[in-house]
């Protein structure tokens, strides 16, 4: 008999209908003699409703509050679903993360489960029981509610599989898996089958929707396979898992591309040691996240000028903290707003030569020019004028064989 948790995204539980479907794909599960833990988020627009109710109270709500106060949704739906599941014929219970608990470290509203005590849950389910856990949320050392930021309801389902020690877990969500690229830039995308962790991870960080970084890096850390379904079609989806299981041959498995990015360049900015760690850490300490990097020396070695990437929303922060930065002495400081991040993404690159080639080729061939260029194993990442984005993705996606 197997266990498996089943986790229903927001989208999946938006209404009374949708609740019904819930349980209906619940019940197909425990109809093949499977034992099943649901782990559910809010309905959707319930959080986002919670949120502006408390800006509009404060414009600095308490953070130890504004944790319990938005938790609240997880438990309607959580109770919606084990009403649901009892009124057509199955065992079933909520149970809200304090009473098992859910134990987690780190701060308000971007905690970390370390723990899940599942004595009770395991006796619930062997006893034939359908327990329905609030996702997205825990509590910490003074049993103070916290929640685990966004898509906080993945990370309660993969770390829940690994404290049952579940056979299987399945997100299901709005879509029926992951796909080769956002279906909406481009029409030829299709879905994978499998994708290895550290690929997952990539796409997530690069703004795939799919799932969050944290909740990839919990499940490949705690080697939980995922498998992505959608609850509005039943069509088989794709297996996040090992690199043994996902590895083919093909080259790139995806292809990103962000849409809020912008450039800073600091020109003649004086050449010594530890000039470029005075210019970040300002921007470190004031929770600015930098992306891209590239320096390059002036001819008589004195002088550098030093590329970066920011978040297009961090760009007036950015150049203010520069500019009030009394450390580092420079020429001119230029900024560009219109400008999109490209990546291919694959394992199939460590042991293929000429993919940087291919992929600046191609790019070139478009006549788009390349501004900034990062890799690391298996991503090749260039920065390029935003208006070309779509025409890149396009001509990438067929020149590695990715079109349907």
């Amino acid at each position: 008999m197997k266990t498996i948790v089943l986790k229903f995204g927001g989208t999946s539980v938006g209404s009374i209908d949708r609740i019904k479907k819930v349980c209906k794909i619940i019940a197909s599960y425990k109809k093949k003699k499977n034992r099943v833990v649901v782990v559910s988020s809010a309905m959707s627009g319930v959080t986002n409703d919670l949120i502006n109710k408390s800006k509009l109270l404060s414009n600095n709500f308490n953070i130890a509050e504004y944790d319990a106060l938005i938790s609240t949704g997880e438990q309607v739906s959580c109770s919606l679903i084990a009403g649901r599941l009892n009124h057509i014929g199955f065992k079933s219970r909520s149970w809200l993360s304090w009473q098992l608990p859910i134990l987690t470290d780190g701060p308000h509203s971007s905690a970390r489960i370390n723990k899940i005590t599942v004595k009770e849950l395991k006796i619930f389910i062997k006893s034939g029981g359908i327990p329905v856990v609030t996702g997205f949320q825990g509590i910490n050392n003074n049993f103070r509610i916290t929640t685990i930021g966004r898509s906080g309801s993945d990370a309660t389902a993969i770390m829940l599989a690994k404290f049952i020690k579940a056979d299987e877990c399945i997100i299901y969500t709005d879509v029926d898996g992951v796909y080769t690229t956002d279906p909406k830039l481009h029409k030829k995308a299709k879905k994978i089958k499998k994708i290895f962790y550290d690929e997952m991870l990539e796409m997530a960080s690069l703004g795939s929707k799919v799932m969050q970084p944290t909740s990839v890096q919990d499940a490949k850390l705690n080697k939980i396979e995922i498998k992505v379904k959608s609850s509005f079609i039943s069509k088989s989806g794709t297996l996040i898992t090992n690199l043994e299981k996902a590895f083919s041959d093909q080259i790139i498995t995806g292809i990103s591309s962000t849409k809020k990015d912008a450039k800073i360049t600091i020109i003649g900015v004086k050449d010594r040691p530890g000039v470029a760690a005075s210019i970040f850490k300002p921007l470190s300490k004031n929770l600015i996240n930098v992306d891209m990097v590239v320096q390059n020396i002036s001819p008589n070695g004195k002088e550098t000028d030093l590329t970066f990437t920011i978040k297009s929303e961090d760009l007036n922060k950015t150049r203010n903290i520069i500019k009030e930065n009394k450390d580092i002495n420079y020429r001119k400081l230029l900024f560009e707003k219109g400008v999109s991040k490209i990546s291919i993404i694959g394992v199939g690159m460590i042991t293929t030569p000429g993919v940087t080639y291919r992929m600046f080729q191609t790019l070139a061939s478009k006549r788009i020019n390349i501004q900034v260029i990062s890799t690391s194993e298996i991503k090749i990442s260039v920065l390029i004028n935003k208006k070309n984005s779509k025409k890149a993705l396009a001509a990438l996606h067929k020149e590695f064989k990715l079109d349907k």
